[in-house]
């Protein structure tokens, strides 16, 4: 049977991995500054995470949410503490798209309402609501178009206004990535996230904050939002939650109120799940992480700065993009098949960087070496392209 290949990117198979390092089947080794898509929180294949795993399975692997799985509740007291949302109730589920698609169906059971505002170059997720919340009408299938939904330009605070003095009583949720990352690593400024928060307090509309990508630590704060100093009613989290075992959530303000069947999930928050993730706030709280985040993304960014040839470097923590020129358009392909260095990209023309949070300034330095090479090379093929041409002529 073949597979049904929608990723044709590159015919690398990797075989193994350890801390900010993978192996392809030949033995070959990457730096992995892609933290498989910002999923890798703690570094490939960590002890703790590892021996919890293997701990729990031992014990027992799997039952449903029909009985009392304690392992749920010690995972929430743990990120209760380490996110400071000690008065919010958490549900899990399986992925960041599901936890969106249940955070905005549960927004519109608390308001009765349809409308939803999202954001130029967001990105939600795949499935039903979460997909049409998405601005990429490719992946939008016809099925899931929907006239509930509206796109408002990303920092723009005078089209919000004007969109919620007509809109206003209409509205459900507001969902915003206080970074984007599929959109090119754009951040929202605190005063714009402080005005959605005014709005949907305003109108009562339900504040939703997908920290999918964003979230656990990878900005220099637990949430991304917060650094704007606000709150918002439901969070969504996934990839960075259990550093590769699938597991997603959602926190939720205490005004919801659960009642039977409102939500559900067969596979989420499963013992083996809760397990990675506990061993994932364990290892962030005991390693200083988060704090860790911050002060290894701020030496990344300023030595990024200093690299001639790229162009409008941002990014807060260890989740960093910058933009490429036509030029050096296969940068991106160089650093991986020249220089053994997987980064991720965003249309049309950005480099992503979400390495685990444990990587250390000689694993920087190395990508920072491997990317001054790279640049010096592509600038060398052109130089050479354009001899041609002048000679040729």
């Amino acid at each position: 049977m073949k597979l049904f290949d929608v990723y044709p990117i590159n015919d690398i198979t990797i075989a193994r991995a350890k801390d900010s390092y993978v192996w392809d089947e030949n033995g070959v080794q990457y730096l992995d500054m892609y933290g498989g898509h910002a999923v890798i929180s703690i570094g490939h294949a960590h002890p703790h995470w590892v021996q919890k795993i293997e701990d729990q399975l031992n014990k027992i692997a799997f039952y449903s949410n029909s009985v009392q799985i304690p392992i749920q509740k010690e995972l929430a007291d743990k990120l209760a503490k380490l996110s400071g949302k000690e008065d919010y109730q958490l549900f899990l589920v399986n992925s960041g798209a599901e936890a969106n698609e249940n955070a905005l169906k549960l927004a519109s059971f608390h308001t009765g309402r349809k409308k939803i505002v999202a954001f130029k170059k967001s990105f939600h997720g795949r499935t039903s609501l979460a997909v049409a919340a998405t601005d990429n009408k490719s992946i939008v299938a016809p099925v899931n178009e929907t006239d509930n939904i509206d796109f408002l330009p990303f920092n723009d605070e005078e089209a919000l206004k004007k969109y919620f003095e007509k809109n206003g009583p209409n509205v459900a949720a507001v969902i915003i990535e206080a970074i984007q990352g599929v959109g090119g690593i754009n951040i929202a400024t605190e005063s714009f996230l402080q005005l959605i928060r005014q709005l949907c307090n305003e109108y009562e509309a339900v504040l939703i904050a997908d920290e999918v990508q964003c979230g656990y630590g990878r900005s220099g704060k637990f949430f991304a939002i917060d650094h704007a100093g606000i709150n918002a009613d439901i969070y969504t989290m996934a990839k960075g939650m259990g550093n590769g075992f699938p597991i997603g959530g959602i926190l939720i303000a205490p005004q919801f109120k659960p009642k039977h069947g409102l939500l559900g999930t067969t596979f989420g928050g499963n013992h083996l799940a809760c397990a990675a993730a506990l061993a994932v706030l364990e290892v962030i709280e005991q390693d200083d992480l988060i704090e860790k985040a911050k002060q290894r993304g701020q030496y990344l960014l300023n030595k990024l700065k200093k690299v001639d040839g790229i162009e409008n470097i941002r990014g807060l923590g260890l989740m960093i993009g910058f933009d490429v020129p036509e030029e050096l358009k296969d940068l991106r392909k160089n650093l991986l098949l020249h220089h053994n260095v997987f980064t991720g990209e965003a249309k049309p023309n950005v480099i992503r960087l979400l390495p685990a949070l444990t990587i250390n300034r000689k694993q920087m330095d190395e990508f920072l070496e491997a990317l001054l090479e790279a640049i010096n090379e592509l600038r060398s093929e052109q130089s050479v392209q354009v001899s041609d041409t002048t000679e040729a002529s």
